[in-house]
Protein backbone atom coordinates (compact mmCIF):
# COMPACT_ATOMS: atom_id res chain seq x y z
CA UNK A 1 0.00 0.00 0.00
CA UNK A 2 1.57 4.03 -1.01
CA UNK A 3 2.28 5.84 1.50
CA UNK A 4 0.23 9.40 1.02
CA UNK A 5 3.90 10.65 0.48
CA UNK A 6 3.91 8.61 -2.41
CA UNK A 7 0.27 9.51 -3.63
CA UNK A 8 1.01 12.66 -3.85
CA UNK A 9 3.98 12.45 -5.79
CA UNK A 10 2.29 9.67 -8.48
CA UNK A 11 -0.60 11.55 -8.90
CA UNK A 12 1.54 14.23 -10.67
CA UNK A 13 3.40 11.60 -12.95
CA UNK A 14 0.20 11.39 -15.22
CA UNK A 15 0.67 15.27 -15.89
CA UNK A 16 1.81 15.75 -19.55
CA UNK A 17 5.56 16.37 -20.27
CA UNK A 18 6.21 15.15 -16.57
CA UNK A 19 9.75 14.97 -16.15
CA UNK A 20 10.19 14.36 -12.20
CA UNK A 21 8.53 15.81 -8.88
CA UNK A 22 9.51 15.39 -5.26
CA UNK A 23 8.27 16.14 -1.64
CA UNK A 24 11.02 18.00 0.45
CA UNK A 25 11.81 19.23 3.16
CA UNK A 26 13.39 22.87 2.68
CA UNK A 27 14.32 23.23 6.26
CA UNK A 28 17.10 19.96 5.38
CA UNK A 29 16.81 19.46 1.74
CA UNK A 30 15.56 16.30 2.40
CA UNK A 31 13.55 14.57 0.37
CA UNK A 32 10.33 11.93 1.47
CA UNK A 33 9.63 11.05 -1.72
CA UNK A 34 10.43 11.37 -5.70
CA UNK A 35 9.75 9.82 -9.43
CA UNK A 36 11.79 10.36 -12.05
CA UNK A 37 10.72 9.68 -15.91
CA UNK A 38 14.07 9.44 -16.91
CA UNK A 39 17.95 10.39 -15.92
CA UNK A 40 16.89 13.70 -14.47
CA UNK A 41 19.09 14.43 -11.02
CA UNK A 42 15.86 15.18 -8.70
CA UNK A 43 18.15 14.61 -5.22
CA UNK A 44 20.33 17.48 -6.80
CA UNK A 45 17.17 19.79 -8.22
CA UNK A 46 15.23 19.30 -4.61
CA UNK A 47 18.48 20.12 -2.20
CA UNK A 48 18.83 23.05 -4.44
CA UNK A 49 15.17 24.33 -4.35
CA UNK A 50 15.48 24.00 -0.81
CA UNK A 51 17.98 27.76 -1.21
CA UNK A 52 15.79 29.03 -3.60
CA UNK A 53 12.77 28.96 -1.29
CA UNK A 54 14.68 30.08 1.84
CA UNK A 55 15.77 33.04 -0.54
CA UNK A 56 12.26 34.06 -1.31
CA UNK A 57 11.05 33.95 2.42
CA UNK A 58 14.53 35.87 3.24
CA UNK A 59 13.71 38.60 0.07
CA UNK A 60 9.66 38.88 1.64
CA UNK A 61 10.81 39.46 4.99
CA UNK A 62 13.63 42.14 4.02
CA UNK A 63 10.96 44.31 1.77
CA UNK A 64 8.89 43.84 4.65
CA UNK A 65 6.10 40.75 3.23
CA UNK A 66 7.40 38.69 5.21
CA UNK A 67 4.36 37.49 7.19
CA UNK A 68 2.33 36.68 3.89
CA UNK A 69 3.23 33.02 2.25
CA UNK A 70 4.21 31.66 -0.78
CA UNK A 71 2.10 30.05 -2.89
CA UNK A 72 4.27 29.09 -5.95
CA UNK A 73 7.54 29.78 -7.58
CA UNK A 74 7.78 29.14 -10.91
CA UNK A 75 11.00 28.97 -12.54
CA UNK A 76 11.03 28.87 -16.56
CA UNK A 77 13.88 27.63 -18.16
CA UNK A 78 14.26 27.16 -22.58
CA UNK A 79 13.06 23.80 -22.72
CA UNK A 80 11.49 23.04 -18.91
CA UNK A 81 8.86 24.53 -16.08
CA UNK A 82 10.32 24.14 -12.78
CA UNK A 83 7.40 24.63 -9.61
CA UNK A 84 7.73 24.83 -6.32
CA UNK A 85 4.90 25.39 -3.72
CA UNK A 86 5.30 24.91 0.05
CA UNK A 87 1.98 23.16 1.43
CA UNK A 88 -0.54 24.64 3.31
CA UNK A 89 -0.27 22.26 5.91
CA UNK A 90 3.48 22.80 6.73
CA UNK A 91 5.04 25.64 4.69
CA UNK A 92 8.22 24.17 5.46
CA UNK A 93 7.65 20.95 2.58
CA UNK A 94 7.36 21.23 -0.88
CA UNK A 95 6.05 20.07 -4.03
CA UNK A 96 8.30 20.19 -6.87
CA UNK A 97 8.13 19.56 -10.30
CA UNK A 98 9.60 19.68 -13.36
CA UNK A 99 7.67 19.20 -17.20
CA UNK A 100 9.19 19.59 -20.42
CA UNK A 101 7.59 22.93 -21.72
CA UNK A 102 7.19 21.49 -25.36
CA UNK A 103 4.65 18.37 -23.96
CA UNK A 104 3.25 20.00 -20.97
CA UNK A 105 0.80 22.46 -19.53
CA UNK A 106 1.69 24.91 -17.35
CA UNK A 107 -1.69 25.69 -16.03
CA UNK A 108 -2.69 22.44 -15.51
CA UNK A 109 0.14 21.25 -13.56
CA UNK A 110 -0.06 24.62 -11.20
CA UNK A 111 -3.83 23.45 -11.05
CA UNK A 112 -2.72 19.53 -9.78
CA UNK A 113 -0.29 20.99 -7.52
CA UNK A 114 -2.71 23.35 -5.57
CA UNK A 115 -5.80 20.22 -5.63
CA UNK A 116 -3.02 18.29 -4.46
CA UNK A 117 -2.07 20.91 -1.35
CA UNK A 118 -5.40 21.53 -0.35
CA UNK A 119 -6.03 17.88 -0.14
CA UNK A 120 -3.22 16.99 2.33
CA UNK A 121 -4.72 17.09 5.75
CA UNK A 122 -1.72 15.42 7.07
CA UNK A 123 1.68 13.87 6.45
Amino acid sequence: MATQKARIINDLTDLDGFIAAALVDSTSGMMFESMVNGSFPIEAAAAANTQVVQAKLKAMKAVGIGNDHIEDILITLGTQYHLIRPLQINNEIFIYIAIDRNHGNLAMARMEMRKLDQSITKL
